[in-house]
């Protein structure tokens, strides 16, 4: 069935993803743009830009006039950010001003991009939807999304709110975070890595679980998205197995690594530049993650990528974008 959709953040990594999927079933989409340049990139993808910001209510209202389903995919995600002030505003007071849109335009439901950071399981514990928060906080990032999450819970009301959770989302156009780390291993310029458990998401498959979510998720209730978890260690064999190179790195110490990263941090403070390495990034690291994304499967249908195919699209993408020369 095709609905007229409201989308922001839709020339991010998760948000273009999820727009094209949008576009192929169907749907009109009308995304947000904050800029010409946005708009642009979205009407390349066959969407209708709409312009707006989340921080501007009546904009994100004027823009989704008419939508049934809006996704509320934009957000910032950082670390080791010189004013985290500007991401608690966006993830917490932005998300809160697209519910009251919903509202406002009538729309008969919204899908909320959030994290599975929310989570906040023990450190060592496989974490599900239902677990309760440990109470702390690794990062910013965390805690910005989770008060966000919680707080739209809060407000929604008679409004039917579906929360989506993804891990770390990788696949191809992702060259930041996971995905650098990823890139910088494969071009043989990152030989340190920490000890630590990753979870990860296909990028494709974070596009149709929102997608699913809007079709089959119930209200007031959050999807994690993780299609793979295990250490570094299994996800250099598999990078290896795939790419039939030996990857060559050491591990440094956690304590090591937090006093290297305090010590690059303020350096990198003093030379008027956002820090490469910081304290959070490590204690996030450290914790590492394994997150149990079964319920996606079991409740909307969702079926997960393989690793191994994940990976290999990553790898021919980035060779496609000359990121990968020094490999051969």
């Amino acid at each position: 069935m095709s609905r007229v959709v409201g989308v922001t953040g839709g020339t991010g990594v998760v948000g273009s993803s999820l727009v094209r999927h949008l576009v192929e079933d169907g749907h009109r989409v009308r995304a947000l743009a904050r800029s010409e340049a946005s708009a642009r990139l979205l009407t390349g993808m066959g969407a209708e830009p709409v312009t707006g910001d989340v921080l501007d209510r009546d904009s994100v209202i004027s823009g989704f006039s008419g939508a049934e389903w809006v996704f509320h995919v934009a957000g910032v995600n950082e670390m080791c950010s010189r004013d985290p002030a500007i991401m608690y505003r966006v993830n917490h007071e932005g998300t809160l001003n697209v519910l009251e849109a919903v509202r406002a335009v009538g729309a008969q439901r919204m899908i909320h991009t959030s994290s599975a950071v929310t989570i906040g399981e023990p450190r060592g514990s496989v974490a599900v939807e239902t677990m309760p928060h440990r109470g702390s906080y690794l990062s910013n990032y965390e805690r910005s999304k989770t008060e966000s999450e919680q707080a739209l819970l809060e407000a929604r009301g008679d409004t039917e709110v579906v929360m989506v959770n993804p891990a770390s989302v990788q696949g191809p156009g992702r060259a930041t975070g996971t995905g650098k780390i990823i890139i910088d291993i494969l071009s043989h310029k990152l030989g340190v890595l920490l000890d630590t458990i990753l979870t990860l998401v296909d990028i494709d498959d974070t596009a149709r679980g929102h997608l699913l979510a809007a079709e089959n998720g119930r209200p007031g209730e959050r999807y994690l998205l993780a299609g793979w978890y295990g250490s570094i260690h299994d996800a250099l064999s598999i990078v290896e197995s795939v790419t039939g190179e030996t990857i060559d790195v050491r591990f440094l110490p956690i304590p090591l690594a937090a006093a290297g990263s305090a010590v690059m941090a303020g350096v990198d403070r003093v030379r008027g530049r956002k820090p490469r390495f910081c304290p959070e990034m490590i204690r996030v690291m450290a914790h590492g993650h394994t997150y149990d994304g079964s319920r996606a499967t079991r409740e909307l249908g969702l079926e997960y990528t393989p690793i191994a195919e994940t990976l290999r699209n990553i790898i021919e993408w980035a060779h496609g974008e000359g990121l990968l020369d020094d490999t051969g």
